[in-house]
């Protein structure tokens, strides 16, 4: 069975349950953020919790039997086989700073396998939709308009548009292969969070490069980028996991160019 139409309707209640939930918050002064790290700094404010709490209520409402994995809520068993997994503001630091890049991330798992992927962009109104079970497909929803995803035609990573959020998240060896990319690609951009995997997707960034990620992180991105035709791997060039490392890009062609440089620094 083809599950992915079956869960899209419920996956996009939840992506407007989550923008209803957190977008009064967004550029609002009377909002208080909290750090929930033991150590460093690691933000969350209300937007957050008020998003994944209106993503649940959709689905105890229409597919209880799922599992969920949530970012503030932790998780919830199931007995379907599907997995929910939930980023209600991805890019809170963005988030907190007034900027646009920070997304909702909905990403639905037939056991370990990604099927569904949203990255919802509410200020902007930009909702990157993408299927990997049956016919794969990825298209961007908003501003009264539809539109067919596809990665750009970049062959060469010298040609290449890339992004990171963070570099000074890397270890020491991962910056130095990262830097060999880097000094390679025509243009490196910073702090987009996940909404730099949804422009690789639409066409406008060839390659993005992160470590350190978790299941919720993950799970939408990988649907969104193959749906377009993009493909995404770890840094040795296998299936991406649930986390960790993830390089994807939008051919195999500038993919296995940079993977010389971050299977150095792969585990």
């Amino acid at each position: 069975m083809d599950l992915a139409p079956l869960l899209l309707p419920t996956a996009q209640l939840m992506a407007d349950a989550a923008r209803k939930a957190a977008l009064p918050h967004f550029r609002s002064k009377t909002d208080t953020t909290e750090n929930k790290a033991a150590e460093g700094y690691d933000p969350v404010t209300e937007a957050d919790r008020a998003a994944e709490r209106a993503m649940r209520e959709v689905l105890a409402k229409h597919r209880p039997d799922d599992a969920i994995e949530g970012e503030e809520y932790g998780s919830s068993s199931g007995s379907s086989g599907v997995t929910w997994y939930l980023d209600p503001v991805d890019g809170t630091r963005a988030f907190v700073a007034g900027l646009p890049s920070w997304t909702t991330l909905i990403g639905a798992t037939e056991g370990e396998k990604p099927i569904l992927g949203i990255i919802d962009q509410p200020w902007l109104d930009e909702r990157y939709v993408g299927v990997t079970s049956g016919e794969k497909s990825s298209w961007l929803q908003g501003r009264s308009e539809k539109i067919t995803l596809a990665t750009r035609n970049c062959r060469k990573l010298t040609d290449a548009i890339l992004s990171t959020t963070d570099p000074f998240i890397l270890t020491a060896p991962e910056r130095g292969a990262f830097e060999h990319i880097r000094a390679a690609a025509r243009l490196t951009r910073y702090g987009l969070d996940a909404y730099a995997y949804a422009r690789l997707a639409a066409g406008t960034i060839d390659m993005v490069t992160e470590t350190g990620l978790k299941a919720h992180d993950v799970a939408a991105l990988i649907p969104v980028i193959e749906g377009a035709g993009g493909v995404v791997t770890d840094w040795r060039g296998n299936a991406p996991q649930l986390g960790g490392q993830i390089a994807a890009a939008a051919n195999r062609a500038i993919l296995d160019e940079a993977l010389i440089s971050l299977r150095r620094s792969a585990p």
